[in-house]
């Protein structure tokens, strides 16, 4: 079991598109391992590649106990709206009201690049949206807008860097 330590707002690798996978091997099977033993720990409803330092567009989540991944994710079938508090592991200890879909359909595929296509709703598009958003090198506060996006980003900077 490996327990990857996660990258903080400042580090590069957070704001850049990640590659495609085209390879799937056992290098990638290790890295949807670790993914999926990080997302585990208490609290955590997703981890994204970049968030480990790994530009791969694969992404674990945990949601409602169920643990999972995708590889190359693409978003479609986007309904309703939500606005609930968002909040990020690598924006420690700040959460803001974050519009994103009620239901989003992401289709991609497993570790043994088999197609996969996972229907959320509530809580779990949320995750899809915001661990998507990771591998396009978008942080959630990125997505704010008004007051909000002008309170978050002074928070923001008043965060340690790491």
């Amino acid at each position: 079991m490996t327990v990857r330590p996660i990258r903080i707002i400042g580090d590069a690798v957070l704001r850049t598109e990640c590659d495609p996978v085209k390879t799937f091997d056992a290098e990638l099977r290790a890295l949807i391992d670790d993914l999926e033993d990080t997302v585990r720990e208490p609290g955590r409803a997703g981890v994204a590649a970049p968030q480990i330092g790994v530009s791969a567009r694969v992404f674990s989540y945990n949601v409602d106990d169920v643990v999972g991944h995708m590889v190359n994710p693409v978003l479609s079938a986007f309904d309703g709206e939500q606005d609930d508090d968002e909040g990020c592991l690598s924006i420690p200890g700040l959460y803001f009201p974050t519009k994103r879909a009620m239901t989003v359909t992401a289709s991609g595929f497993d570790r043994h690049g088999e197609p996969l296509v996972i229907h959320g709703t509530g809580f779990l598009a949320r995750a899809l949206q915001h661990e998507t958003d990771h591998l396009n090198g978008t942080l959630y506060i990125d997505t704010l807008t008004g007051d909000v996006r002008r309170q978050a980003l002074r928070e923001v900077r008043r965060l340690p860097r790491g």
